[in-house]
């Protein structure tokens, strides 16, 4: 029962209907398919040139998504030692040349890091506090027109720094995407203009 739990199924792009397996660990929750379609439809499905940052990558059903919509560029961090492996089998299971895993933990990796992506995903355990720990150093890593994926146990308002483009709810999961206040250019999606979608 466990091995069918377990897994997860990549549900657009080069990857799709690919089922990939994952251990079990604390907290470890994968993004269900309603919601990857949703959040993938935000984002225009194909994410041809785009660097993502999967910052809590679990089962990586984020961050294999994206590279199934052709990132150019998707680097998972994950602290858990043996769902990290599981994420580097994966990638070689799908043939992700993209994907790049690295073990250890989000605040220090966004204490170390100098890169931009244009798709940061959050969606760290639910009750944990490590979403409010993360938001404040998140800034300075997304590309200036990026986009914030925010996946949590109940509505985030990260704050006047970040606009909201779009926002929903599937059961207990609620999730949006957002982009910072004040860009050089203009955001790639309108703004919501009544909050959820």
């Amino acid at each position: 029962m466990s091995n069918q739990r377990n897994k997860v199924r990549i549900i657009g792009g080069q990857y799709r209907r690919r089922l990939l397996s994952f251990p079990e660990a604390a907290g470890l929750r994968p993004t269900s398919d309603r919601v990857r379609e949703t959040l993938f439809n935000w984002l225009g499905q194909d994410l041809t040139g785009c660097t993502c940052l999967d910052l809590f990558a679990g089962s990586g059903a984020l961050g294999f998504e994206a590279a199934s919509r052709h990132a150019r560029r998707v680097l998972m961090v994950e602290k858990n030692r043996v769902t990290a492996e599981s994420l580097r089998a994966n990638g070689v299971l799908l043939g992700a040349t993209a994907v790049e895993i690295i073990q250890g933990d989000a605040l220090g990796f966004l204490a170390r890091s100098r890169d931009t992506f244009d798709v940061i995903f959050l969606d760290p355990p639910f009750g944990s506090e490590l979403l409010a720990q993360v938001l404040p150093h998140v800034k300075a890593r997304l590309a200036p027109a990026g986009a914030l994926y925010i996946e949590s146990g109940q509505e985030e308002d990260p704050g006047p720094e970040w606009v909201c483009l779009r926002q929903d709810r599937a059961g207990a999961v609620h999730y949006g995407l957002w982009q910072r206040a004040l860009t050089d250019g203009a955001p790639d999606l309108e703004p919501a203009a009544n909050g959820p979608t």
